[in-house]
This record gives structure tokens, sequence and C-alpha cells, in this order.
């Protein structure tokens, strides 16, 4: 088998396509938080102090420290991670849990050995015909 055919083969699964397309969503959906949280929240948030939050940096020996845009960032962090949670997981938990099996339950009875009648679990002895038959549990 070529190299190129195996490639061609590996990039075809339906995996492989499924995560690009979320990674290209997942990007595009990113940006649009981010310039939500800086066009939108942090100016509400600015609101309050009366300064400018996306500007919020100071100086020392002339490094800037952009406080603003780490905070827009993690803001955004939060705002994404918040619809991922429940968007996505919640729903997938919940559809996850209605698929699971129902735990199988012990049995209560059993059959006698001698006569086939259906006994306790724990009788060491059948109702039934007497006979003695091993205890259970």
């Amino acid at each position: 088998m070529s190299v190129a055919k195996e490639f061609k083969e590996f990039v075809l699964r339906g995996n492989v396509v499924d995560l690009a397309v979320g990674v290209v969503i997942g990007a595009a959906f990113g940006d649009v938080v981010k310039k939500f949280v800086a066009d939108l929240i942090t100016p509400l948030v600015g609101i309050a102090g009366k300064f400018n939050f996306a500007d919020w940096k100071f100086s020392v020996n002339s490094s800037q420290f952009l406080v603003g845009d780490f905070v827009n960032s993690v803001l955004s962090f939060i705002i994404i991670s918040a619809v991922i949670f429940l968007f996505v997981v919640k729903p997938v938990n919940w559809l996850m849990s209605r698929n699971k099996p129902a735990a199988a339950e012990e049995p209560v009875t059993k059959e006698c050995p001698e006569c086939l009648s259906s006994i306790p679990v724990k009788a060491t002895r059948c109702a039934y015909c007497t006979a003695p038959v091993k205890a259970e549990g």
C-alpha cells in the first residue's frame, strides 16, 4: 500500500474530518466570543469605574503590561467554557445517561435440582419436595 493511499484513507476517515470541522468552528466561535467580551462586556464593566477597560495597562522601564487584554482573555475563556459546558457537555451527559443499560438485578429465586420448582435463593431445602439444596448468598 502506498503512502499516498494510506494518507488519503487517514484524511478521509470520518473522525479526522469531524475533528477538523470542530477545530475550525471552535476557532470562529472563540473569535466571536472574544469580540463580544472586548466590545460589549468590558465597556459595561468599565462604566462602573469610569475608565476604558481595554486600555488598562501599566509600564515598568518601557515594558507595557496589558492588564485589560489579559482580563478580556480570561472573561472570554470563562464564557466559552460555560457555553461548552451548558450546550455540549450537559446534553451529551444527559443523552449518555438515558442510553445506559439498566443494572442487572439479582435473582430472588432459583430452581430446585430435584423437582425443578421455583424456590427462594437463600433456601436450603425445597418447600415442595423437601430435597436439600445448596444455599446461595
